[in-house]
């Protein structure tokens, strides 16, 4: 190993090498194309470090001027690309070797300006990587190496054809170097194409787990997600943490409730600019946030010092997203914990993850309001304050606080004041409790009437915090609310229904111009509630139940329906009389055929047949109506009407004068159903009327065929549908 880089690691307190440090550096990788497999956390980037010393430097000791880069790491995100590049300044620190970063967010003209004046190592994403390379900024000519680190999580997002262009570009007689948690079908199909004879290295031992990291499933209550993961950072104070979440709406939201309570808390999603996310790390690596609240993006390769605790708000999707995000803790032979917070909906989900990531969790539950108190206590007491002793320039006011106050006093005091530094812990529910609360166990109680029901708009959702507000009763002392139409019935704990009546004023005014009055007994509540009628008739509130037909309370009335051969055919039947609209309605040619048609029938005449109003001017020989005549065997359906003597005689048909009023008989208007083709629309050009030649209509429109004084040209351009003035003659135009 070149002693540059062994006192560097003898410096940083690198006792011995990790397990794929050692690979890497064995001599049988030496020169040769690597394709590691390696758990998270296990020191690979200073194992790759190690590996491509040699290549770079030959056999010198120190790097000479910079001139194009002599390799190049490539980074699935922003803050590994950041992270990579630190930790290989500070190893090629005595070699006098510049290495420098190229990613997306960042200010590209200075990243042209350094790779203008030179550089030796270059550090980047995807992206940002090919776009200098096409713009001619980035000269690969003379890289000897290239490492692919975190290669599967790159595919995941998308950055094969960038690898695959990066990788065609730099010279053939490089060395190729790939890193990766899994090496999936597509890993090896790019480690054939790229790499030449490849070296297999596998530190990864599938058949057991992380020995660092501690892997809990918490339960918790479907609504007490939120305050599990506050009382587990409460739990764990002085320890930093990590909280993961799959959205970044989620992320927003964990951030406000825990700044709200207190803690020092940052935030790192996809959504935050470059600045942001390196001040969001800078902050935890430097003790001024003790907690960050991030997407997935955080997954990978940050290394947070002193990180020992993982908390998984939301379950993972995948078991390579369990064990990336439980590798942030538990790093470099250090112990970390990584929580699963599993409600009830999401056990199964958990025990597949745990399974399918042969990971042995401990299941158990947050801990709770009386934990957190005793471990502040133990914490008071086993502060190393108390052995400090008493300094000379404290004894003094030592001694007059407890003169003026006594001992009592001021340990009382002490212990208001270490509390005071933190929250109250919250108050968890069994995770085994139902959603809803059982009010059959409530217990003997007493009930009283509100003024306002359903018909005032009252509900159960802002009664019960006006109950609250007015009185000082807890939840848990009021039991049902069942709003009625006129009043509500709030029932109370049989133990605090005096402190409810007290509440009240003299008039038994609650609030808000509310009264309340008890009731002795329990009240009798409407089966169905029927809300208040509106003034149309129709009924506001919940529709009520209809039930079958079969229980309805006329059924024994009702007589039994013959079989179908039994019931009599449409001819059989008796004809229904015609409605009063439909007689008055009829035409009728004189005065006889009209009052014999209101004159009522006689009640052992058959009923007549319904009668319909016949349009004017029907082609002979159409169906009269939509439906055909029935055909025997056919139930359904109306039959053609014959027309009959009560329609009165059919009037004769009536030329209406053309449009130049010469009493010249006019050709009937264009109907849609007209028998004769003459009458039908047709396409090209008409003369139209009036003095002179009219232009023809344009492409497409229609005019019909006649020459008489109908209107020509149909407003309805390219459709047959269109309708032409009927009837009369066209009044004159208006001048001007």
């Amino acid at each position: 190993m070149i002693p540059a880089l062994t006192d560097a690691l003898t410096e940083r307190g690198y006792a011995t090498l990790t397990p794929v440090q050692e690979a890497v550096t064995a001599p049988e990788a030496f020169g040769r194309d690597l394709l590691v497999s390696a758990q998270t956390g296990s020191g690979k980037t200073v194992g790759f470090g190690l590996a491509i010393a040699p290549t770079l430097l030959g056999e010198e000791q120190a790097f000479g001027p910079a001139g194009t880069p002599l390799a190049l790491v490539v980074a699935p995100t922003r803050e590994l690309a950041f992270q990579v590049m630190q930790e290989l300044r500070w190893l090629y620190e005595k070699t006098g070797a510049m290495v420098n970063s190229c990613v997306g967010g960042m200010d590209v003209r200075q990243e042209r300006r350094f790779l203008e004046r030179g550089t030796h190592i270059v550090v980047g994403t995807p992206g940002r990587l090919c776009d200098h390379i096409r713009r001619g900024a980035l000269d690969l000519s003379d890289v000897r190496a290239v490492v692919l680190d975190e290669a599967d999580e790159m595919l995941d997002l998308g950055f094969r054809e960038d690898l695959e262009f990066i990788l065609q570009t730099a010279p053939a007689e490089r060395r190729t170097l790939l890193f990766s948690a899994t090496v999936s079908p597509v890993i090896g199909r790019i480690a054939e194409e790229f790499q030449k004879d490849a070296f297999r290295i596998n530190t990864i031992n599938k058949a057991q787990q992380h020995a660092d990291i501690a892997y809990k499933a918490l339960r918790v209550a479907q609504a007490d997600s939120d305050h599990a993961i506050f009382n587990l950072l409460r739990f764990h104070d002085d320890e930093s943490a990590i909280v993961f979440a799959n959205t970044r709406a989620q992320v927003n939201h964990l951030t406000a409730r825990l700044h709200n309570r207190g803690l020092s808390v940052v935030s790192l999603s996809g959504e935050l600019s470059q600045q942001e996310r390196t001040h969001a790390l800078q902050a935890m690596r430097d003790g001024r946030a003790r907690v960050c609240v991030a997407t997935d993006v955080a997954a990978r390769g940050i290394d947070l010092p002193n990180l020992s605790l993982v908390i998984h708000a939301d379950l993972p999707t995948n078991t390579e997203s369990l064990l990336h995000r439980s590798g942030r803790t538990g790093r470099a032979g250090k112990k970390g914990i990584s929580a699963l917070i599993v409600p009830p909906k999401s056990v199964k989900k958990a025990e597949r993850l745990l399974k399918w990531a042969k990971i042995t969790a401990e299941w158990a539950v947050p801990p709770s309001a009386e934990d957190i108190s005793a471990r502040d206590e133990e914490k008071l007491l086993t502060d190393p304050s108390w052995q400090m002793g008493v300094p000379e320039d404290q004894a003094e006011f030592a001694a007059r606080l407890l003169e003026a106050h006594g001992p009592e006093a001021v340990a009382a005091a002490l212990v208001r004041m270490h509390l005071s530094r933190h929250s109250a812990p919250e108050d968890l529910q069994s995770p085994d409790a139902p959603a809803r609360r059982d009010t059959k166990g409530f217990g003997p109680s007493r009930w009283f009437a509100l003024s306002v029901g359903r018909n005032d708009r009252a509900e159960a959702r802002w009664l019960l915090p006006l109950i609250l507000r007015a009185t000082d009763l807890e939840k848990d002392a009021i039991g049902a609310i069942r709003v009625q139409d006129t009043e509500t019935y709030v029932e109370i704990a049989a133990p605090r229904a005096a402190t409810f009546e007290g509440a009240l004023g003299a008039d038994g005014m609650l609030a808000d111009n509310i009264t309340a009055r008890a009731v002795d007994g329990e009240p009798e509540f409407s089966r169905r509630p029927s809300g208040p009628r509106r003034d149309d008739g129709f009924r506001k509130g919940p529709k009520p139940h209809r039930g079958r037909s079969d229980d309805r309370d006329d059924r024994s009335e009702r007589k039994p329906r013959p079989p179908r051969e039994d019931r009599p055919q449409r001819s059989e039947r008796t004809e229904r009389p015609a409605p009063a609209a439909a007689q008055a309605s009829a035409p009728v040619s004189d005065a006889a055929p009209r009052a014999e048609a209101s004159a009522a029938p006689a009640a052992d005449a058959p009923r007549p047949k319904k009668l319909a109003a016949r349009p004017e001017g029907r082609s002979e020989g159409k169906p009269a109506g939509k439906f055909t005549q029935r055909t025997e065997g056919k139930p359904y359906g109306k039959p053609n009407r014959e027309r009959s003597d009560r329609d009165g005689p059919k009037k004769p048909y009536k030329p209406r004068a053309s449009r130049d009023g010469d009493g010249a008989p006019a050709k009937p208007a264009y109907r849609s159903n007209a028998s004769d083709p003459s009458q039908r629309m047709s396409r090209g050009p008409a003369k139209g009327p009036g003095k002179g030649p009219a232009k023809g209509p344009g492409k497409g429109s229609f005019k019909t065929a006649s020459k008489d004084g109908a209107k020509g040209p149909s407003k309805f351009k390219g459709k047959t549908g269109g309708k032409p003035r009927v009837g009369g003659t066209e009044p004159p135009r208006r001048k001007g």
